[in-house]
């Protein structure tokens, strides 16, 4: 089942119009030790919001390592702006622009150890900054759409949130050519549906429904179905079409692997495969995700690396 959004093309025409923008390599005016305590503010944070993330990325070598973990804060604090702006009784858009503007100053500034880390990160792997600004508008999408007719639909707000995330990472772990870009789009969308099937009964509870609205009502399931929060055979055959469409996302992806730089690829198979237990564990509740949260534990993320190295270093994942 090989399953493209409408809008494929326009997806990846956003990610190749952007990936040769040259960022000048300067050194960065700050003290060793202010950007080491920035990276560190970085990693703190990381390890906070996403366990897997940060499992993922401690793969990396040191440099690496700590870009991504930039790379993880910049994204965690840019999509709070949108989440958090009610109780800050902000403008959201307005704070978002504020927050890019800072982001894509040529100097760090010591004032903010996120940006003075991802200022350093971003001169240093020479990550465009067009990909910084696909991620704020895909993160503004939040404040003007609140559901999602199609797919199609879905798939360009997964590029904004996650793909570009994805292409960002992939300058960080370094690749051989373009060829990477497509398997990077699609990697970004996989992990977004990902988080979309896990977190179906938060978003519910804070008015979001990130699920195509037509593949809803073809398999005769309503909102009102969904805040009823029972699992019915109807939800189940709606969860096993969107599972199984993930996880093909996934396999299409993840032959893209072959294309990073060596020391990188064991890092992102990690971080494909592991976010993709969480569908696992969602059929393994019977497709609850209104009373609980998917998730999987520390010792399974472990006891899954060793298979994870072998495919990645071996090139064993097919292509699709």
């Amino acid at each position: 089942m090989t399953i493209y959004a409408s809008n494929w093309d326009t997806l990846l025409s956003w990610a190749f119009e952007n990936s040769g923008e040259q960022v000048g390599h300067h050194p960065l005016p700050l003290a060793h030790t202010l950007l080491d305590k920035a990276y560190e503010h970085c990693q703190h944070i990381t390890s906070y919001y996403s366990r897997t993330f940060y499992m993922a990325a401690s793969l990396l070598p040191l440099p690496k390592r700590r870009a991504v973990y930039a790379l993880y804060a910049m994204c965690r604090i840019t999509d709070d702006i949108v989440d958090h702006a009610e109780a800050a009784d902000s403008d959201p858009l307005a704070t978002l622009e504020d927050w890019y503007q800072r982001l894509s100053h040529q100097k760090a500034t010591i004032n903010h150890p996120v940006i003075a880390a991802w200022a350093d990160t971003r001169v240093r792997f020479a990550i465009p900054a067009a990909y910084v600004r696909q991620l704020v508008d895909g993160v503004a999408m939040d404040t003007e759409y609140s559901r999602y007719q199609s797919f199609a639909d879905l798939a360009k707000y997964a590029y904004g949130v996650a793909s570009t995330v994805g292409l960002m990472a992939m300058h960080i772990v370094g690749y051989e050519d373009a060829a990477a870009i497509p398997y990077a789009v699609k990697l970004g969308v996989a992990l977004q549906l990902t988080n979309i099937l896990r977190d179906i009964g938060e978003d519910l509870r804070n008015g979001r429904v990130y699920l195509p609205q037509d593949e809803l009502e073809a398999y005769g399931l309503s909102e009102h179905d969904l805040h009823q929060g029972i699992v019915t055979d109807q939800w189940r055959e709606f969860m096993r079409f969107q599972i199984e469409r993930n996880r093909e996302l996934y396999a299409e992806s993840l032959p893209g692997v072959r294309y990073l730089n060596s020391d990188g690829r064991f890092a992102i198979a990690a971080a494909a495969e592991l976010y993709q237990a969480i569908l696992t564990d969602i059929e393994t509740h019977d497709y609850d995700v209104f009373t609980r949260r998917s998730s999987v534990s520390t010792s399974k993320k472990l006891a899954m690396l060793p298979g994870i190295w072998w495919r990645s270093y071996r090139g064993v994942y097919s292509s699709k």
